[in-house]
């Protein structure tokens, strides 16, 4: 009997097994897992060997700074993921929830009024437009000259032009919320906005522009609440998709990691944070554990291509650095930071020209005259 590296669960004849029967993680896993994951007290992993094998071999000017303490988790950064690349959809099945649509169409503008009526909507819609940081200067100037003379005609114009910017406007705020919701709800549950947004729908059909408004910001704040509550796990998450797409980017095939990242997803749905979280930790070093030797394989061939463009006379001050930050993030263990140092360190590399020759050039390889001279 062994522990899973990943879930924790025994696992009889480990030998035999082809996976783990709780997370499905691949038992030709379980030693690399263990090995990458590292507790802050083991020898630094193999990786940390090579990678500083990498940087000594390329004979750097000056030594990296001092390498920072090895973290104890494997996270990426907070937030919305600003500092992470683009990823397309998940490797693994999203929750089994249908998105809420946007809205179609605008809602039908309200029915003329007298001029007492247009008047009160009007204010109505100036204090719309104030919550949702408008300009309405042009619109005040025009409010002021009609109501003064009370007509009805240019109220009725511009009553109707404020209608139409003020739910467009809401609508794009809807738009964005929904948006949020919907990236949210592939990973937990959301009633509680899901009932907010089918009301702002409902307002919104009916022309009811404040009270969509206000819900609106009910959305915004619940929303972020959640956003809030399961970042570790939606970091983690992308992490894991951003590690197998890269490994099958150099070659290879993340299939064996990834039953914990079904696993970990599926228990975040659940609302099993904690479980979840720890399955897709344990996740982000599998897919390491794989991408790794096709990493140091591709980095290998990157440095000797940076090796020979410096020794031409090259300019390659700028690659050296992101190779010092994938170093970095490394020691720190953040595998998605090394994933994007990587990418950086290639697109600096590919950016460097050999030196234009300033030798003299052999009289055999000019031109000996023009057109004109022949």
């Amino acid at each position: 009997m062994v522990g899973c590296p990943a879930c924790g669960h025994e696992v009889e004849h480990a030998d035999a097994a082809a996976r783990c029967p709780h997370c499905h993680l691949s038992t030709g896993l379980f030693q690399a897992v263990r090995e990458a994951a590292g507790d802050g007290h083991a020898p630094d992993p193999a990786y940390l060997r090579t990678i500083a094998e990498l940087l000594a071999s390329v004979e750097l000017d000056r030594p990296a700074g001092p390498a920072p303490p090895a973290a104890q988790g494997l996270l990426s950064r907070p937030g919305r993921f600003p500092s992470l690349p683009a990823v397309p959809p998940a490797t693994t099945p999203s929750r089994d929830v249908p998105p809420i649509e946007p809205l179609s169409d605008l809602p039908a503008l309200p029915a003329a009024g007298t001029v007492p009526v247009l008047k009160k909507r009007i204010e109505e819609y100036f204090g719309i437009g104030r919550r949702l940081g408008l300009d309405f200067t042009d619109f005040e100037a025009r409010a002021g000259s009609a109501a003064l003379v009370d007509d009805l005609p240019s109220l009725e114009v511009l009553s109707r032009e404020m209608f139409v910017h003020l739910a467009s406007a809401v609508v794009e705020e809807y738009e964005s919320v929904l948006a949020r919701r919907n990236e949210l709800a592939s990973l937990v549950g959301t009633p509680s906005v899901d009932v907010v947004l089918t009301a702002i729908r409902q307002s919104i059909a009916v022309g009811d522009l404040g009270g969509a408004q206000r819900r609106l910001v009910s959305a915004r704040d619940e929303l972020g609440r959640l956003e809030e509550e399961w970042e570790v796990g939606r970091i983690l998450v992308t992490e894991c998709d951003l590690l197998a797409r890269t490994i099958r980017d150099l070659g290879g095939a993340p299939e064996p990691a990834l039953g914990p990242l079904e696993e970990g997803r599926r228990a975040l749905g659940q609302g099993r944070r904690d479980e979840g979280e720890r399955l897709l930790a344990r996740t982000a070093v599998a897919l390491w554990a794989i991408l790794e030797p096709r990493f140091f394989e591709e980095l290998r061939k990157m440095r000797d291509r940076m090796v020979d463009l410096r020794a031409g006379g090259a300019d390659v001050g700028p690659a050296l650095a992101e190779l010092q930050h994938i170093a970095t993030e490394l020691r720190t263990r953040n595998f998605v930071g090394t994933v994007t140092a990587y990418s950086r360190f290639k697109a600096a590399l590919e950016r460097v020209s050999p030196p234009e020759p300033t030798g003299p050039v052999d009289a055999g390889d000019t031109v000996r005259g023009t057109p004109s001279d022949l």
